[in-house]
């Protein structure tokens, strides 16, 4: 199907619009590591790091669009065990030991997302910097290189777009569509970038937050790669209800201080 018979088709505007906000909803994992990473950078390169992860993460996704042949075989097994898992409520093994390419990068990915963020609570606790790293005193937090800091970022970027990919891939086969939906999601995440690091960095309790979140999706990643799907929804909603107490945890404070302030 050529690109002038696309635009004509409402089918392809209907799964490009489907497509948008299925990836932004998976860009909020991407976008909320990247902030937590640039914001161990000195004040004057958080946002081009920011800038730079989001542009790697464009060029990841569209090559990999154009390897989509490739992006595919990597849901066969490459690795299998031949161990059963413990049958499930209807039989099924609750756990998969055939592993396929996709799967040995969500693990990685995974793993790489527990011990990130599990070192993050920690500096974050350990105010006085007793792991001997470099610490910004007036922050309170670990400062990293800028190399470091861009490599992590290559590394969580691959596993998001695979993942991204080859959901993309069972909801369209053309891949102008898919192209464009990616685009169209990375400028938007572009535009919310700075805004999100901004507002946790005046927000430190939101530190936490996100780095819980982390946790979590790291989790998530190990179970899938081990074939133990949760559903997407969950998590996210689980991720909005939190957002929304600490929300009203925030406007609370807000209201505490200028109280205290007028009295003042």
């Amino acid at each position: 199907m050529d690109i002038a018979a696309l635009l004509m088709d409402p089918a392809a505007w209907a799964a490009l619009l489907t497509l948008i906000a299925l990836e932004l909803v998976l860009g909020i994992d991407n976008l909320v590591f990247i902030a937590i990473v640039s914001s161990k950078l000195p004040q004057a390169q958080q946002s081009r790091a920011r800038r730079i992860g989001l542009i790697l993460a464009l060029s990841l996704r569209i090559v990999l669009l154009l390897l989509i042949g490739w992006i595919v075989t990597l849901q066969a097994p490459l690795i299998d065990l031949g161990i059963t898992g413990t049958p499930g409520a209807h039989g099924e093994p609750t756990f998969e030991t055939a592993f396929s390419g996709r799967d040995l990068i969500l693990l990685a990915g995974g793993l790489f997302l527990l011990w990130k963020a599990t070192k993050e609570i920690h500096h974050s606790m350990d105010r006085e910097g007793d792991s001997g790293e470099l610490l910004d005193h007036d922050k309170g937090i670990v400062q990293i290189g800028f190399s470091a800091a861009i490599a992590q970022i290559i590394a969580l970027d691959l596993v998001f777009s695979v993942d991204s990919i080859l959901t993309a891939v069972g909801m369209t086969d053309q891949v102008p569509i898919m192209i464009t939906a990616v685009v169209i999601t990375v400028g938007l995440m572009m535009l919310t970038a700075d805004p999100l690091a901004k507002f946790i960095e005046k927000n430190p309790t939101l530190v936490m937050l996100a780095l819980a979140f982390l946790v979590m999706i790291g989790v998530v990643l190990i179970a899938d790669g081990f074939g133990v799907h949760i559903p997407k929804g969950y998590i996210y909603m689980a991720m909005a209800f939190a957002a929304a107490v600490e929300t009203l945890n925030i406007v609370q404070r807000e209201r505490r201080t200028r109280a205290r302030e007028a009295k003042s």
